[in-house]
């Protein structure tokens, strides 16, 4: 499995990033703010860039490190990648399954580990928590969640599945604010805005999922898939559908825990977040800087993967998975192992 890499982000405003030899210069109007060598990079991520030269944009091409643009308040706008070298027998082998029922097999874990997981943060908050939520709400909720386990399974049927998906996401996320134990008053969750996130729980889920949906659809393409094809999202122009598949099981563990995290920690705080106009809730430049550092620093932190048994970082579990996929879709693992954590 290959190393895990920086990911440099730029959330300073009005940046212009250029190619100095092998090196990315970082610009403000004439200034130069600072130096990072391509070779430590597998990934540059921008916030409300000023631009990059077409240069630097090719050498990201042909070194295959993904250049992505995201708007300042962190809606994925454009990537820029480098030509395709994966295996054209798995891509091709890909593309038969998304247009065959046999997609369901894929689709029914995905939503299997996103609903198993969903209810593994339910109980861990039964546990950890017990004086600070009401249990048996909790309970009836996780229980609720393993009938609806019990039906994806046995799903045939594209459309049930999805609603099954709904049921259990309605009761996960009516539990989610209970789980706000610290600053309830800033934080209070009541229910899923995106286009634009209405509240600060929510811009933060939003900026975490952009992100993770970033490093999945970066691993898909790493194995030789094609990001842009999927099994449970139905292919659209420019949308990332099989990364919209794969990170599905890893929204409750990765993304959502962090939010919590972020909250319950007090690492966030309510001055971090400004108003727009529109009512859109976004962080501040300063805030945006903290909120990636938190998030990098997540992706260091370790684990031993479920199903591999291996000691790996949490920034590889997408590669994992992508790889797991890949090797399904090979058929060298008779079924796809979503990603179960405990």
């Amino acid at each position: 499995m290959r190393k895990l890499l920086n990911t440099l982000f730029i959330t300073t405003p009005n940046i212009y990033l250029t190619l100095k030899g092998e090196t990315v210069v970082v610009t403000q109007e004439e200034t130069v703010l600072g130096r990072v060598p391509l070779l430590n990079l597998e990934a540059i991520c921008t916030f409300g860039y000023a631009g990059a030269s077409p240069a630097l944009m090719h050498a990201c091409a042909e070194k295959n490190i993904s250049l992505t643009f995201l708007s300042r308040s962190g809606r994925f706008l454009a990537r820029v990648i480098g030509e395709t070298k994966g295996n054209v027998v798995l891509r091709k082998t890909q593309y038969r399954i998304s247009e065959q029922v046999i997609s369901m097999q894929y689709a029914r874990q995905f939503i299997f580990g996103k609903i198993a997981n969903q209810k593994w943060i339910l109980e861990r908050a039964t546990r950890e928590n017990p004086m600070r939520i009401d249990v048996p709400k909790f309970k009836e909720a996780s229980s609720k969640l393993t009938e609806i386990l019990k039906e994806v399974v046995t799903c045939e049927d594209e459309a049930y599945l999805r609603g099954l998906e709904g049921q259990a996401a309605l009761l996960y996320f009516q539990q989610f604010n209970d789980m706000i134990l610290q600053q309830k008053e800033a934080f209070s969750y009541k229910t899923r805005t995106r286009r634009p996130p209405l509240d600060r729980v929510n811009a933060l889920l939003s900026l975490t999922y952009t992100l993770l949906a970033k490093d999945v659809g970066a691993a898909l393409e790493q194995v030789g898939l094609d990001a842009y094809v999927g099994f449970l999202h139905k292919d659209r122009p420019g949308r990332q559908s099989l990364a919209l598949d794969l990170m599905e099981e890893l929204r409750p563990v990765i993304a959502d825990r962090f939010v919590l995290k972020l909250i319950n920690k007090k690492m966030m705080v309510s001055s971090d977040f400004i108003m727009k106009e529109n009512g859109a809730v976004v962080l501040t430049d300063e805030a945006r800087k903290k909120f990636l550092k938190y998030w990098q620093e997540r992706k260091q932190e370790t684990l031993t993967h479920p199903y591999l048994d291996e000691k790996i970082n949490w920034g590889l579990v997408p590669h994992a998975q992508a790889l797991l996929l890949a090797r399904t879709i090979r058929q060298d693992l008779t079924k796809y192992p979503p990603f179960l954590w405990k």
